[in-house]
């Protein structure tokens, strides 16, 4: 009986490791994507707004949202998201404007000074997607199979946080 309960243990201490290997990989991908945006406004000589507000405007885009949306929608935490958006809106990035149906939310939409953000994290990223393609680090089928691979992650983590009690 010890003999065929130790090799289901090898493959569980083995998955755990793979499992933290991938989360760990997962923290620093995010953290090096800030890097590669900040440096990227760097090299622009846009120095007044940081790599997550840039960020920020790239997801807003051309919709018109609430902060509670942003936070809905998985982008970003609570205060993190209000501190952001109300440094854009001051910056001249974001316009504001109270909601007409609750005059307690207030909706965000780019200014052109935003649009010209959004655009070069754009086009950051269109030259990154043409380079891991041109190289062979990626094809279609490999970007297709990390994505779908995380998407199930994300259910599957939504599914902890809903019905966790």
């Amino acid at each position: 009986m010890k003999m065929s309960a130790q090799p289901g243990l090898a493959i569980q201490r083995d998955f755990m490791a793979s499992y933290l290997e991938s989360l760990a990989l997962v923290e620093r991908l995010h953290r090096l994507l800030l890097d590669v945006i900040k440096d990227e406004f760097e090299r622009v000589g846009v120095l007044e707004i940081n790599a997550v507000q840039a960020l920020l405007l790239f997801n807003i885009g051309d919709n018109e949202v609430t902060a509670g949306e942003l936070k809905s929608r998985g982008y970003y935490q609570g205060s993190n998201v209000s501190y952001n958006l109300k440094k854009l809106v001051e910056m001249g990035y974001m316009h504001h404007q109270r909601c007409e149906i609750d005059r307690r939310s207030v909706r965000v939409r780019l200014t052109e000074k935003g649009r010209e953000i959004r655009e070069v994290v754009e086009t950051l990223f269109s030259r990154h997607a043409t380079g891991l393609e041109d190289k062979g680090v990626l094809d279609i089928a490999g970007i297709e199979d990390i994505t779908s691979a995380l998407k199930r992650v994300e259910r599957y983590w939504t599914d902890q946080i809903r019905y966790i009690y």
